[in-house]
């Protein structure tokens, strides 16, 4: 992967690269950088294993219905309205596009609402030459991996080795978003490169 590349393409398209060496770097970055806001963050194992949500908590409002003393739903709504949203991402193109695969759309719904900023943070293990390599990432790699972390009843969770297009009730890959451009209503899109294998 070729980062120059990568940031001129992510540019191109409004969104800003940062890339770090560590996990830890990264967490401090973004420490700094997001004070007194009220964030939201998605679901994501890439977050939980930089131990963000606890670092930012001290300096700011947070909602992951993960973390909250409150229904899932309610906490998942009140990070689609925050001033920050931090997710992770399934795939990222080095020609730029952005790739999500989501079960219930809340995750993917709150990248692309009006938020001040939205940050995508991801491992170097999610980079993939093109489009349709991102997009086959996603659903052979990273959602056979959720399912069985998930412990869900599906074909792909039983080996988590790819997508068999199922029609179980307990599918969690049921939306596929490609942010092509940083959407009209984000101020502005960041992707957080971190130099680790993290998340799925």
């Amino acid at each position: 992967m070729d980062l120059e590349t990568l940031a001129k393409n992510l540019k191109w398209r409004g969104i800003e690269l940062k890339v770090f060496a560590t996990k830890e770097e990264a967490a401090d970055y973004l420490t700094q950088a997001i004070k007194g806001k009220r964030v939201g963050f998605g679901g994501s194992m890439t977050l939980e294993a930089m131990g963000l949500y606890e670092k930012l908590k001290p300096a700011n409002e947070m909602f992951w219905h993960w973390r909250q003393d409150m229904p899932a739903d309610e906490a998942k709504a009140k990070a689609y309205l925050a001033d920050i949203y931090i997710t992770s991402l399934n795939g990222v193109a080095e020609t730029g596009e952005l790739v999500n695969i989501d079960g219930s759309g809340n995750r993917v719904a709150a990248t692309l609402t009006k938020h001040e900023k939205v940050y995508f943070v991801i491992g170097e293990n999610k980079l993939a030459p093109d489009l349709h390599a991102a997009i086959d990432r996603a659903r052979n790699i990273a959602s056979p991996l959720n399912a069985k972390r998930l412990h869900r009843k599906t074909p792909c969770a039983v080996k988590a080795d790819h997508c068999y297009d199922c029609k179980s009730t307990e599918r969690i890959c049921r939306s596929l978003n490609i942010i092509w451009e940083k959407p009209m209503q984000v101020g502005a899109c960041e992707l957080v490169l971190i130099r680790e294998t993290l998340g799925y």
